[in-house]
């Protein structure tokens, strides 16, 4: 009967897993917008009948309208057409920008928390990075390296980096101080081993839950500068110089300011619920408190049960 109870708790477990994470609004809600935006970079080029470079000048500024959806730029061009190839930009940079970040703030902050001599380098370095502004930094390293999509992706990943190593950093130091981790030492295993075979584990809820978040500072980041014309090169749909455009006509065009501002603002708060329900439910301060709970007055009526 034991072995009876202990697959009910297991079933149970599952079952309140289930209904917490379909009761977390903030990811629910972020998983929709998210959802949302993958699905128009994805399949929405093959919505639209024009490119994002075609130009109709005789039809520059027009308003929205049955042809043009959301109206046209001051060259013409469809709007709807260039916020939709803006976000397969504007989003690729972000991903692409936060993976690098994860992996080479994983590498940083695991081997920080475990030697201490590459602990004072790294985390020194780190903090010389961090005390500059990031839209400054990231501006000064575009112009060394120009106006390109991939310099981008490099300049925001060498921003954003120092904040992932640290986060790691701060994870794995608790973990190294565990019993089974001093266990390991004695039995001789490598530190390679146990870097990657029992810390990296540990350490993978706060990295996620801060990827979601250096996802949506890039997407503002890279926003910033291809307003100040330092990021993605016209003419090249991203939010951020669309939004540039608008603003030379801001007051005879409001759309062109309105409608990328709403995708970006979508895109920011998305990834920010996002981030904040996978924080809930991995927070283990949460999990002590409320599965235990759970799981103790499960196991107490199975006993009494049996």
């Amino acid at each position: 009967m034991l072995t009876a109870t202990k697959k009910k708790l297991i079933s149970e477990q599952r079952s309140l897993l289930k209904r917490r994470f379909f009761s977390n609004n903030s990811m629910m809600i972020g998983l929709i917008i998210l959802s949302f935006l993958i699905i128009i970079c994805l399949v929405g080029p093959s919505i639209t009948s024009y490119t994002p470079f075609e130009m109709d000048v005789e039809k520059r500024l027009n308003g929205p309208n049955s042809t043009y959806l959301l109206g046209t730029d001051n060259y013409g061009r469809d709007l709807l057409t260039r916020i939709i190839y803006g976000a397969r930009v504007s989003m690729g940079v972000g991903f692409l920008v936060a993976f690098i970040t994860s992996v080479l703030g994983v590498i940083m902050g695991l081997y920080a928390s475990y030697y201490k001599a590459l602990d004072h380098i790294l985390m020194r370095i780190s903090d010389g990075l961090i005390a500059i502004p990031g839209i400054l930094f990231a501006i000064a390293l575009m112009a060394a390296l120009g106006p390109r999509t991939e310099n981008v992706v490099l300049a925001l990943s060498i921003v954003f980096t120092p904040y992932v190593a640290r986060v790691v950093r701060s994870a794995a130091l608790v973990v190294k101080e565990q019993t089974y981790i001093e266990a390991m030492k004695a039995q001789g295993a490598s530190s390679t081993r146990i870097i990657w075979r029992h810390i990296v584990p540990n350490v993978l809820s706060p990295l996620i839950v801060q990827a979601t978040f250096i996802f949506a500072d890039t997407i503002i980041t890279e926003a910033g500068l291809s307003f100040l014309g330092a990021g993605v090169p016209t003419p090249n749909p991203s939010w951020g110089n669309i939004l540039y455009d608008g603003k030379l006509v801001i007051f005879n065009a409001w759309w062109m300011t309105v409608f990328p501002g709403i995708m970006i603002i979508m895109a920011v708060i998305g990834l920010n619920l996002l981030g904040d329900g996978i924080r809930d439910i991995m927070d283990p301060h949460y999990k002590k408190i409320r599965f235990k709970k759970a799981f103790r007055l499960k196991l107490n009526r199975g006993e009494k049960n049996d």
